[in-house]
């Protein structure tokens, strides 16, 4: 089941033309990523200071159906996928939230590795936990 995060688009998450900055969508799709690893009981905080590990985008892609304004509410719907015991993925599906109409499809690939050696290494239980749908 995937987990759901709502927002607002802010002024400034639009460009000249007043609409969302392409790029930011990538913004959007972090903040759902943060909020589910921290419904699944995942210190923030802790996760992201790469003390353990670390576990970069090494790559990201997403498609647009629809212009996004300011002023628009919008529902992320994020699934996680495991790849390999040191890599998954995120595919991300954005909506609005009235009427309930695809805007855009993102997806992350994540590798886990060593802070220090850069070298991949396995994903920690806590991560399989929120893999393995602790957050539904």
């Amino acid at each position: 089941m995937a987990f759901t995060y709502s927002r607002s688009i802010h002024f400034s998450d639009t460009d000249a033309a007043g609409v969302v900055y392409f790029a930011n969508i990538f913004n959007f799709c972090h903040e759902a990523y943060e909020a589910s690893l921290a419904a699944s009981g995942i210190d923030l905080r802790s996760f992201f200071s790469g003390q353990e590990i670390a576990v970069p985008i090494v790559h990201a892609e997403v498609d647009f159906f629809k212009p996004m304004f300011c002023g628009d509410q919008i529902t992320i719907a994020l699934m996680p996928n495991l790849l390999k015991p040191s890599e998954f993925e995120i595919s991300y599906h954005l909506f609005n939230q009235a009427p309930h109409h695809p805007i855009a499809k993102a997806l992350t690939r994540h590798v886990c590795i060593d802070p220090k050696t850069r070298s991949r290494q396995e994903l920690l239980p806590v991560l399989l936990h929120w893999l393995n749908g602790a957050n539904e």
